[in-house]
């Protein structure tokens, strides 16, 4: 696990730090994935780099053997966690489906302020960090993976996601690692 760089516009998308999922049981302790994201949110943030809170309200309509109900959840159920402290300057992305990009306007987004790479942290890796992971590949952006700010209901997929599928399609590192990158970029500008 290595990230070599990050390019002068990155974008940091977090999938997914919503209340209904992070009252959910998790293969890693949620107050750390949570502490990890906001530490990136607040480097981004410094840098002035574009910052995506994504939420999901919904799912794809199709049939699967295991799929979650979104009836009868809370009202509060998407709202997002009140530590990722969202920013006027924050856009904010409503999926309906695993991925963030698919019925959204997250590319167009991304690409009208001249981003070449995100990262993503969030939950559940195997996923929505995922599918959005392979979304924004298979699109051309370069990804990193911010593998200690994520997390999954299962353990299982989590690592499966971690060291057989991101490997494939990005960069996969730790959350100093990361912070490490922004700010020496941070004092190369000042």
């Amino acid at each position: 696990m290595a990230i070599s760089t990050l390019d002068p516009k990155t974008a940091l998308l977090v999938v997914d730090l919503q209340k209904g999922i992070a009252a959910l049981p998790t293969a890693h302790p949620m107050k750390d994935v949570v502490r990890n994201t906001a530490a990136l949110l607040a480097a981004f943030r410094r840098r002035g780099l574009p910052v995506v809170l994504i939420n999901v309200d919904g799912r794809a309509p199709g049939r699967a053997e295991r799929s979650f109900s979104m009836a009868g959840l809370p009202a509060d159920w998407t709202d997002l966690l009140p530590e990722l402290d969202r920013q006027a300057g924050d856009h904010v992305v409503t999926k309906r489906t695993w991925g963030a990009f698919t019925h959204t306007d997250l590319d167009k987004y991304l690409r009208g302020r001249g981003v070449t790479q995100v990262v993503v942290a969030g939950v559940a890796t195997s996923a929505g960090v995922e599918s959005t992971a392979r979304h924004a590949h298979e699109l051309g952006f370069n990804v990193a993976l911010a593998v200690d700010a994520m997390t999954d209901m299962d353990a299982d997929a989590h690592l499966n996601s971690v060291t057989r599928i991101f490997p494939k399609m990005a960069e996969t590192g730790m959350t100093q690692e990361l912070l490490a990158i922004v700010n020496a970029a941070q004092e190369e500008r000042t």
